[in-house]
């Protein structure tokens, strides 16, 4: 197997990834366990590979740097897949003074553009979306790519100083200036983020699109989660919630990657997540990288 070559567990769960894609297009529905079986496989090929050659998620999604700089995105140009109009971008940020070892490096921010959402599914209308020309915080908006402006904030993937994954969360929608879909909207979009093709690498396009559908039920109950502090935060302050600078992270859960991957392999149903805990560690700002 070559330095940069998926196996093929890797290549066969990403079709039947793949396959899950078509049938929702077609209006058809998918089986979670199906998904979440063929997503294991897919990450414990990676894994392999990865070990095989002694290379971690954090290497392959900087292409190997030795010197990676603080709030650079990761690769250069970010990742766009036209067939399934799936985006993505890694943060790799300076660590806070004070922080602990081990502590978060950076994060994923994965999206789908308007080319890939479902059709008949509309953005949210509230008159505070509708005011021209408002004023909004700096922003860590993707790269334009495909033919329309409208792009849609699927989930952050947060990793450790080793490359593995430790939590998942969503943001307000000014830090990546997102078109805002409502949470069941958004949920009936993740079967569609699949990344094809090896640029930067195969094993890691495959790997995040894997990490979404396997942390689908999870990701599901963040993207609500978002909704209500959204929600709860216009009401209590009444304002325009959605560029308001001191709502950025809407939701967050600390996750275990071994646990869910032997909890599908045992065929356990039940979330592999838990609530993160308050940090009390100063965090740079979202627009920079992450924060609360």
């Amino acid at each position: 197997m070559g330095s940069w070559q998926p196996g093929l567990v890797v290549r066969t769960g990403i079709a039947i990834l793949s396959r899950f894609r078509s049938r929702i297009i077609e209006g058809g529905s998918v089986n979670g366990r199906e998904r979440e079986a063929a997503a294991v496989a897919i990450l414990r090929e990676c894994r392999q590979v990865l070990t095989a050659r002694g290379s971690t998620i954090l290497r392959e999604v900087t292409e190997g740097a030795d010197d990676i700089a603080a709030w650079q995105r990761y690769p250069a140009g970010e990742v766009y897949d036209p067939a399934n109009h799936a985006q993505y971008f890694y943060h790799c940020h300076a660590a806070p003074a004070g922080s602990a070892p081990g502590a978060e490096h950076g994060h994923f921010h994965l999206f789908l553009r308007a080319e890939g959402i479902p059709a008949g599914i509309t953005p949210l209308v509230l008159p505070e979306l509708a005011v021209a020309n408002a004023p909004v915080p700096p922003q860590s908006a993707p790269l334009k790519r495909g033919e329309r402006d409208e792009v849609v904030h699927l989930v952050a993937l947060a990793l450790d100083q080793r490359g593995e994954p430790v939590r998942l969360f969503t943001t307000n929608r000014w830090v990546t200036g997102e078109t805002w879909y409502c949470a069941d909207d958004v949920i009936r979009m993740l079967d569609r983020f699949q990344v094809s093709g090896d640029m930067p690498s195969a094993v890691l396009n495959g790997w995040v699109g894997a990490m979404v559908q396997l942390f689908q039920p999870e990701i599901a109950v963040l993207l609500r989660n978002r909704d209500k502090a959204v929600t709860e935060w216009r009401w209590r302050r009444r304002n325009n919630v959605f560029e308001d600078p001191r709502l950025e992270i809407t939701s967050s859960f600390a996750i275990d990657l071994d646990a869910r991957l032997a909890m599908v392999e045992g065929g356990a149903a039940e979330l592999a997540f838990r609530a993160a805990p308050p940090s009390r560690q100063r965090l740079p700002r979202m627009a920079e990288g992450w924060g609360v």
